[in-house]
């Protein structure tokens, strides 16, 4: 499909919500208003980009007639140069159109709650974990968002077995989303002796964290139980039952939590986790039912494919799914990975854009 007629799409679709809008029986139903008037604001700035594109349009033409008749050396001069300038805006113009086209992900604005497991390697892959865990805390503290850690499984030997964590921020979940995956690591570890380079994995899950309204709990289909916070090794370090699990008995689901003093507090973070992951196994459900898109293929992906490699002897930073290679491995570990992220999401943007004009 070409540009113009998707923009005639959406001029027609803006003039039918704008209808339904100016009919007085729609405050009798103030839900749907609402919803009107949302898909009103998102529609307006591209019919008024549409507007000027045919404006600059028809400008090109009406100068190009003055070219062709070439009457007045003068006038087919500054009907030349004014042509130009107004190529270069409508080219402009149209790049910011084709991505104002991409349809927006509604989770994209939720915050997020990402989970850290490491994988295959022994104590080097939990060393890794909480490699990882610093790299996105330093990128957090550089974005101004807040972290709050839910869930810590320490290692004996540094790092973590598991640590989740939420994130608050402004479009947190749109952003981090594309963490999730594999992630491998190739460096020679401390308690190496040989000098041979090992190689290690860790899991990264990111889920966009749902509010009481996203998914629907009932207290009968849960099964609460409290026991006493240990720390790493399994010394108790708390006398009282204060750490809570909760077993979601429909789907399986079990999340834990015994990272605050207060049992309520525990029981409130645990809740957290389980909304996100019972909402993100609605979200997967709905995406297995439409045919498999080009536009899921870097932002969520198989958590279980191998995503990026950290190559430490070669300071080299490889994210497989977009072929991108990086030698600043070291600044990316200190919490850099903001051109990463930024890389994924223009290819992510692209695919969802040919997806679109298709």
């Amino acid at each position: 499909m070409d540009l113009e007629n998707k923009l005639e799409q959406v001029k027609s679709r803006y003039l039918e919500v704008q209808q339904a809008m100016s009919d007085p029986a729609i405050y009798d139903r103030p839900d749907e208003y609402t919803e009107l008037t949302k898909e009103h604001s998102e529609l307006e700035d591209l019919v008024e980009d549409y507007n000027r594109w045919q404006e600059i349009k028809e400008e090109i033409e009406s100068n190009q007639e003055l070219i062709d008749a070439n009457d007045e050396p003068e006038l087919t001069e500054m009907a030349k140069e004014e042509n130009e300038e107004l190529k270069k805006e409508l080219d402009e113009l149209e790049e910011q159109i084709k991505f104002k086209l991409i349809p927006k992900n509604p989770e994209d604005s939720k915050n997020a709650i990402v989970e850290i497991r490491a994988g295959t390697g022994g104590d080097e892959a939990a060393i890794f974990a909480g490699d990882l865990y610093d790299m996105y805390r330093r990128y957090i503290e550089k974005k101004n968002w807040k972290m709050d850690v839910l869930s810590v499984s320490e290692s004996e030997h540094g790092g973590f077995k598991e640590i989740i964590f939420s994130l608050e921020g402004d479009g947190a979940y749109g952003e981090i989303k594309y963490e999730s995956g594999v992630h491998r690591v190739q460096r020679v570890p401390e308690t190496e002796s040989q000098g041979r380079v090992h190689t290690s994995a860790a899991s990264v899950a990111v889920l966009p964290e749902a509010e009481e309204v996203d998914v629907d709990i009932k207290q009968d289909d849960l099964k609460v139980d409290t026991f006493r916070a240990s720390g790493a090794g399994g010394q108790h370090v708390n006398k009282t039952e204060t750490a809570v699990r909760i077993t979601h008995e429909p789907s399986g689901i079990v999340v834990s939590c015994q990272e605050e003093r207060s049992q309520l507090q525990n029981k409130d973070k645990a809740m957290r986790m389980l909304r996100s992951r019972l909402y993100e196994k609605k979200l997967e459900e709905q995406r297995a039912k439409r045919e498999k898109e080009r536009k899921d293929q870097v932002s969520t992906g198989d958590r279980s494919a191998k995503i990026r490699t950290y190559n430490f002897p070669q300071g080299r930073l490889t994210d497989h799914r977009i072929n991108l290679t990086l030698y600043n491995l070291e600044d990316i570990i200190k919490g850099d990975i903001g051109e990463v992220i930024q890389e994924l999401k223009l290819q992510d943007n692209l695919e969802k854009l040919n997806a679109v004009m298709e």
